[in-house]
Parts: C-alpha cells; structure tokens; sequence
C-alpha cells in the first residue's frame, strides 16, 4: 500500500509575539468558501492527495466486502422499509408520512378529513430528486400554507448547507415562479397565505437578514424586516403558538434576543422583549393572552416566567428553577401544558393543569432509564388526548394515545423491527466514572444480558461533549449488528454537553474545555476498572465537535483504544477559530474563546487542539471522514490531520482518510440506501479492526 505525500511548505504566523508554525497551512486556501458550491476550485495538489487516499481506504475494505454487504443486509433489516407515520389533525386535512421499500426520500400525504376526496401525495421526495437531476438532494423545509393551496419548500442539492426555496401551487401541482437562493431553507408562513419569511444568508453563509416574500411578486422586492448587526450572532423567525404573533429570534451560542409583532401587522415594527444581556438566553412563547418566557436568567438550568402580552415588564414566576434539574419547553392545550425536565441525565415528562396549576408526571414506563416524549394529535387543543412515546437503549420506541384526566393509555404504533428484536436479551446500565476533579460521569450502556463481565469484551464509547448537546440513551436498531457480535454499546455524558444541565455545558468550554477530554479518559479507564473491557479494547466513535474529544484523546491517551472512527471531525481547532471569515467562527468564540484577542486562549486552544499535538508516539487504527462541501467542518481540517498524523506518529497501524468528492454534506450523503451503507463500511472498519468479522 503506497501512503501519500502532500507536500510542506514552511508557514510561521505571528499571534501575540507566540509564532504559529503549520507547514500545511496553505491547503486553507483564502477561497474556501467558494469549494463548497464549486469543487473545480479545490487546489489540483489537494484533489490529487484526497483521490489517492480514498483509492488507499477502498483498498483497506476490500477484504471485508462481502461483510460490508452482509452488514447492509442486515442494518435494512432492521428497519420496516414500508412504514406510515401517525395522522397530525389540521384543520381541514390529515397530514402525515409514509415511507416505501423503494424509495430513500418518503413521501408527505394529505386527505380531506371528511373523506371526500382521496388521499394525495404532495411532495414525493424520490420524484423530486429525479425531477431536480441532483446527485445529492437535502430537504430542509416543506411548508403548506395555513390556506392549504401553497406549499413553499427548501433544498439543497449539494451538501454545502445553501437552501433554494421553491413555491409550487397544490391545486395544479405546478411550480410557480417564485425562487429564491441563498437561504438557511426555514420558511414560515404568514396566515393569509400570500406571503412567507425567510431568512438569507449572507457571504459568510451565516443568517442575519430575515425578508418577507409576496407570493408572484420579484424577490428584488421582498422586504427586510429585521437585520442583525452583530457578526456572532444569527437569527430566524417562528409562529408563536396561539398564531397572535410572530416571533424573532436572534442570538449566539450563550446570548438571546427576542422580537415580536402581532401576525396580521400590515406595517411590521418588530418590537424587543428583552434587550440582550451576555450570556442570558431565553425563548418567548404566546398562549391565551399570556408571554410565557423559558429563561436561564439567575437560573442556569431555566426557570419558566409568564406575563399577560400587554404588560411585558411584569413577569412572574410560573415554573421556577429547580436545583440540579433542566427545565424544558412548553407545548400547549387549551386547558393544559405539557413539558419536559431533566436530572442526573434522565428526561421527564410533566402535565400542569392551567386552572389547578397542579402538576403530575407522565410515567409510560416502568424502565428507569429511556426517553420519553409527547406531541399534540391535532390543531385543535380543546382536548385532554395526546400522544406519548417511550424508548430505551434496548426498547424499540412505543407510541401511545394517552389521556390526560382518565390516564387511560392506548398503543398506537410500535417501532417494528422485521428481522426481529428481544429486548430481554439485553442489560441497560447506568454507572458512574470519577473524573480527574471529583466530578461523576454519567455512563449509559447496552449490553447482551448473557456476556461475561470477565474484561475480554470491546466496547464502543461513544461521546460528543459540545454545544451543550444531549445524547439521548435512545434506541437504534443498527447498534444491534456488534451488540449481538458481543460489542458493548456505551455512551460517556461528558461535560461540554448538556446532559446535566448548564453548569455540564459550562465545565467543558473555554479554559475548562480539557474536561471534556479527561471526562472521557475517566469513562474509558472506568469500564476498563469495571470489567467491561480491557486497555486497548475500546472503539471510540464521535464526530464534528465529537471527532475534536476523539482527537484530542487519541493525543492524551492512545492505548486505550483498539480503533478509532472521528467522523467529520473538527480537529484543526486553532486554524478554524483564527478565521473570522468562516461560517461558524465569530459564534463560536463563546465556546472555545477568541485566540484572535486573548494570548491566554491561543495557548490554551493550542495546548489541546489534535492537530497541533500530533506527537510521535503510537496511535490506534482510525478511519476519518469528510466531505468537499462541509461548510461545518471544512475539508481541509482531516487532511491537514491524516498528513501531519502520517509524518509523525511512531506506529505502523492503519490510518485511512475518506473524503467525499461528491455531493455530501456534514451528515454523509442524502438518501436512505446512502445512509446505512456508509454505516455499514464505519460497522466494518469496527468489526475489522476488533477482530471480529462473524
């Protein structure tokens, strides 16, 4: 196998009299924004490198095939390819969804509720794609008016995250002529349904600009009705829940801003609810006359307040903070609110009555660790019935119609799993690992219930640790190809996440970002302590900012593991966060901090970011991916990394690279088939490099 070069050129930057050495700096070339609408801009060098990588990772699967066929088989399996949604109640039609064997894209279906016409597919997303002609096909919106008769729709047909929203009339079923490029692709309609609002983005490919679009009129004549200044801050616009008001909301990743103006405003004056206050967020909601305001202000894990819409200043407390516990959203009925919270890393689920404001919990359950849910059945909210749904690790998910005064609760859908599923087969677990400073860790794992806790297993360790995102002990039917291989599914609640509440997301950003990482080593030496595994038998499995904890862990702790999948990871941490010009970059300095402004967070984000502590030591088996029209993640960052990694390291395991140079986006490639193949090709890099290819 013949490993690739890519050539060092000598590059030194000066940053607060510290100088910056990256002899693979100039693969970022200024232009980068625009490879992700046009891949003939890419350097021929770099094009010539990632070809010759992905020609050497086709060759490393090429013994596993027929395991990689047999995986795809059995992931399809897995899932009820023919499979309908429940039926949503609007006002003058059933909505839902429905999936097909043959299909990869679903269809949306509609029918009169009095039954008077048959039903009809309105937007067949397999029919789209090939009307479009595109390799890749996203959808981000499909919206119908509140009359019925229009459906604005949202698509990207490269990966690169650029939304062109079309109008199609449903009465004709014939596209009209309005539109409109460069959007983030959310649309919300007004509800006379001769306009809609959208938000474009700007030539940093951020939202700031939010303009109103008169059906058949130009877009050169579409109004801008809110504008943000700031550069680290982006925004959209959203229906409020009693329909009174539209709501816009502008913010960073710590700070919040909120307007609103009645939703039958000719002459559209957005007002402020609360001026901005650093590190404040907050969402405001409309319901019967009253503002309800969920608000981390002196409340870390949020508190909800409420204040009747003509007197804004004179907010109460409605649902104040509790310690330790995450207090979600609210969704409303006409004589009820539901609402979620959290603690120790385990959702709930509450039903308050408006009248009584009594409160009681939805247990749907009698697993101690799942994930519940709850959606409305219908527009109209004069109703005590609603849906609620449960999942575990090991539970496929169950939908139930539940009603609120009598608690009767009837099974409506069932997550079916053809090839077969026994949740008695399987333990789910949570424990607990002490990190470095005392913290305890939450772990959640699924296992077969008959395998030996004797340390001979593997164990995937999946983590995150960013954004103050949640990962869901959740159910996936794909993890069962290596839980039934004997492969320990297992997923470490690192601080940088929101799984513990606002002070876990606080704990792993900025200068205390490093325990996100000496979180995860904790888990791991944890399950090594426990019997679950041994040193060198754990598989890590993240990516994005998930990717930047595995590189970072693969600099600090190589042998712990046998493998590693940093799938496209953010691992050129000090490059991305110096370039104010990119996408995410100005945002973003909320949560690893500005090395632009600060010596102290230069050194800092240096100290750990992956690619500038590849050292020469041995890494494990890794297998990185990536794509040209990531505007997340771009491109560069797993190149950048898979070079330096090559030049340096001291061992002779394999590292693969696979980029693609098709249309892909930060999720992989669109369509369902897509999907589980590459899961198939990451199953068998798992599968290979554990040794265990049954």
């Amino acid at each position: 196998m013949s490993i690739p070069k890519l050539k060092k050129i000598k590059s030194e930057k000066k940053y607060h009299d510290l100088t910056l050495s990256d002899e693979y700096a100039w693969i970022d070339q200024p232009n980068i924004l625009e490879v992700l609408k046009d891949a003939n801009k890419l350097d021929s060098k770099v094009k010539d490198y990632i070809s010759a990588n992905n020609k050497i990772t086709e060759e490393y699967f090429s013994d596993v095939k027929e395991l990689q066929k047999s995986l795809f088989s059995e992931i399809k399996s897995k899932i009820k390819l023919d499979d309908t949604s429940l039926k949503y109640k609007d006002k003058k039609y059933y909505y839902w969804t429905k999936t097909e064997a043959k299909g990869n894209y679903g269809k949306r279906i509609r029918q009169l509720i009095d039954g008077s016409k048959h039903e009809e597919v309105y937007f067949d997303g397999d029919l789209e794609k090939i009307n479009y002609g595109s390799e890749y096909f996203g959808v981000g919106s499909v919206s119908t008016s509140h009359c019925d008769n229009y459906m604005a729709y949202s698509l990207d047909l490269k990966g690169s995250e650029y939304y062109t929203i079309y109008l199609r009339d449903l009465r004709t079923g014939k596209n009209e002529y309005d539109t409109i490029e460069n959007t983030s692709g959310g649309i919300t309609w007004s509800l006379d349904s001769k306009s809609f609002f959208y938000s474009r983005l700007d030539k940093f490919h951020r939202p700031r600009q939010i303009f109103k679009h008169v059906l058949g009129t130009s877009i050169d004549e579409d109004k801008l009705i809110f504008a943000e200044k700031d550069e680290t801050f982006t925004c959209g616009i959203s229906l409020s829940s009693d329909e009174k008001y539209f709501i816009i909301s502008t913010s960073d990743h710590i700070t919040t801003e909120e307007y609103f103006f009645p939703s039958d405003a000719e002459d559209i004056k957005p007002r402020i609810f609360q001026a901005r206050k650093k590190d404040v967020r907050y969402s405001i909601d409309a319901w019967k006359g009253y503002f309800y305001v969920h608000t981390n202000e002196d409340a870390r894990d949020y508190k909800v307040l409420r204040c009747k819409t003509d007197q804004i200043q004179n907010l109460e407390v409605y649902i104040p903070a509790k310690k330790e516990t995450v207090i979600g959203g609210l969704d409303f009925l006409d004589e009820y609110i539901l609402r979620g919270e959290k603690s120790d890393a385990i959702p709930k689920l509450f039903v308050r009555n408006i009248k009584t404001n009594k409160e009681e919990e939805i247990k749907i359950s009698d697993e101690a660790i799942g994930v519940p849910g709850a959606t409305l059945m219908q527009r109209d909210t004069n109703t005590t019935k609603i849906r609620v749904g449960w999942e575990s690790m090991a539970t496929p998910g169950r939908v139930y119609e539940y009603d609120i005064v009598t608690k009767e609760k009837k099974l409506v859908k069932e997550t079916e799993i053809p090839s077969g599923h026994d949740p008695s087969k399987y333990v789910v677990e949570r424990i607990k690992a002490k990190s470095h400073d005392g913290r305890l860790i939450p772990i959640s794992l699924v296992r077969l219930k008959e395998a030996k806790q004797d340390s001979k297993s593997k164990v995937l360790l999946y983590a995150y640790g960013a954004y103050k995102h949640s990962v869901s002990p959740g159910f996936s039917a794909s993890r069962f190809c290596l839980i039934d291989r004997g492969i320990t599914f297992a997923i470490a609640h690192i601080r940088g996440g929101g799984d513990l509440g606002d002070i876990w997301h606080e704990e792993g950003k900025k200068k205390l970002k490093k325990n996100t990482f000496l979180d995860y080593i904790a888990c791991a030496n944890h399950l090594i302590d426990q019997r679950y595994t041994h040193k060198g038998g754990i598989c890590f499995y993240g990516g994005s900012a998930g990717g930047l904890t595995g590189g970072a862990v693969a600099n600090m702790a190589p042998d712990l593991f046998f493998s590693m999948l940093l799938l496209v990871p953010f691992v050129d941490t000090m490059t991305t966060m110096l370039n104010k010009k990119l996408p995410l970059t100005p945002a973003e300095w909320e949560l690893w901090g500005n090395p632009l402004k600060s010596k102290e967070y230069f050194e800092y984000i240096l100290s750990y970011a992956p690619y500038n502590n590849i050292g020469k030591k041995d890494y494990p088996a890794m297998l990185i991916t990536t794509s040209l029209f990531d505007n997340r993640v771009l491109y560069s960052e797993p190149v950048k990394y898979i070079a330096k990694l090559r030049e340096t390291k001291t061992d002779s395991n394999t590292q693969l690279l696979k980029c693609k140079m098709e249309a892909a986006g930060h999720g992989g490639m669109s369509g369902r088939d897509n999907a589980i193949k590459e899961l198939a090709e990451e199953y068998s890099f798992i599968l290979k490099t554990a040794k265990i290819l049954n």
